[in-house]
């Protein structure tokens, strides 16, 4: 646990107005950061965007820089965190004009995540994005990097401090990103082990802190990390969901967005978020409770669209229904499919659940064929790939299977002579499809 008697983890945060005007609580989601950190608040200044004069030298006016150098002498204060990203020019600046630590919004994050990572794959990615964003901000004040170094093994006379340091960490980027890969591939085996099962894929979405664990502790029954805190999960948890019909699928709880997610660190977790854009069938879970909800909702589609996944099907789920709820608030969204939920209490967990159901099995292709004693193999595969509905043996020694597949295997089927495409039929009934049970 961080002690918060220590002056390193007292901070004076800045907080930098640059949002639109209906996102009024960008001041008190940048103090969650901080303190999801573990880092105290001692002090706090907040710029509003009329009197804030972007500079080069300290991104902020002169005024306002030497309204904050003088906090910082008063306080003693050796932290001092911006809520906005800066150039590492900027930060070094600050720091020499201020005497203390400068910490701007992505060195923030990356603090948080390193907190968070427990995975041996969430660590690489956590180091990877830190130092990336470490690699531009080499340059310091600090005399030793302006000495030369040579000599047998170096890579030259005269090498200095800040070569050597860059090639270092050139040399541990390599080496993390071969990793990755490695651990990439993995992941892919497990992938495509789920995709020949044909089991589909739901990944949970949404803003940080909008609940999403917890509807994933309802979902499955288990008792993941679920804490009132940003970036409480870090690391994607897949498990196992029970569907109507006795049809299963897995579920993933994945890292919350937020906005000006950083694009370096959305690369570094590329691995991660791919189990997103690979996914059947996404669940958006918006905070209910929060009056910015529609703000989130566009912050966390525009991170779907950075990675690819915003094309994929979606259940808008308004969790905290228990807290706020006025149906004002989803007239415009008629057009897609959303439920309400209270994650906390169970209410509405099994419509939510039936809901899933349908989405995910809205367009499978229902099929009978009919094989004879020596196609054993392609029995086995349609077991495999598809969910067998009802099999009848003839007296002939045929054998009638009435199967849902995915058009994709639906394809197959017809183009190893199986089936006739225009035989199958697209049900939007569920009900139709598993009346046999």
């Amino acid at each position: 646990m961080t002690d918060n008697n220590n002056p390193l983890n007292q901070s004076l945060i800045v907080h930098i107005d640059k949002y639109p005007i209906d996102v009024d609580n960008s001041k008190e989601e940048f103090q969650e950061l901080v303190m999801s950190a573990d880092i105290d608040i001692k002090e706090a200044i907040f710029l509003k965007k009329q009197n804030k004069n972007i500079g080069i030298k300290y991104y902020i006016g002169k005024g306002d820089a030497e309204l904050i150098q003088s906090a910082v002498k008063q306080s003693g204060i050796k932290l001092v965190i911006f809520s906005v990203d800066l150039s590492p020019s900027q930060e070094r600046n600050l720091e020499l004009l201020l005497s203390a630590r400068v910490l701007d919004r992505t060195g923030l994050i990356l603090d948080i995540f390193s907190q968070r990572a427990f995975s041996h794959e969430g660590k690489l990615q956590v180091e990877l994005a830190q130092l990336n964003y470490l690699s531009t901000r080499l340059v310091r004040g600090w005399s030793h990097l302006e000495r030369q170094k040579g000599g047998i093994g170096l890579r030259g006379p005269g090498e200095t401090q800040l070569e050597t340091d860059r090639r270092l960490l050139r040399a541990r980027i390599k080496t993390i990103q071969k990793r990755l890969t490695k651990v990439s591939n993995q992941r892919q085996l497990s992938r495509n082990s789920r995709l020949k099962q044909s089991v589909p894929r739901v990944s949970i979405v949404g803003y940080t802190n909008a609940g999403k664990s917890t509807l994933f502790n309802k979902l499955t029954g288990m008792d993941t990390l679920s804490e009132d805190k940003l970036f409480a999960t870090l690391d994607p948890i897949h498990r196992k969901l029970n569907l109507e019909y006795k049809k299963n699928a897995v579920i993933s709880d994945t890292v919350g967005f937020i906005r000006d997610l950083p694009h370096h660190l959305i690369k570094s977790f590329k691995s991660t978020l791919s189990e997103v854009a690979e996914s059947n069938l996404l669940l958006h879970v918006i905070d209910l409770s929060d009056n910015n909800f529609l703000a989130y909702i566009e912050e966390v589609n525009n991170v779907l669209k950075d990675i690819s996944a915003h094309g994929i099907p979606k259940i808008l789920i308004f969790n905290k229904i228990d807290q706020n709820y006025n149906p004002e608030n989803f007239l415009h969204l008629q057009k897609d499919s959303f439920c309400y939920i209270s994650a906390k209490t169970g209410y509405g967990i099994n419509s939510l659940r039936k809901m899933i159901s349908e989405k995910l099995f809205e367009n499978y292709e229902l099929m009978t064929v009919k094989l004879t004693p020596l196609q054993g193999e392609i029995r086995s595969l349609i077991y495999q790939n598809c969910n067998v509905l009802e099999e009848i043996f003839t007296k002939s020694g045929h054998n009638l299977i009435k199967f849902t597949a995915m058009q994709g295997y639906i394809k197959y089927l017809a183009k190893v002579g199986l089936t006739d495409r225009k035989e199958a039929k697209t049900t939007k009934n569920l009900q139709e499809i598993y009346k046999t049970g």
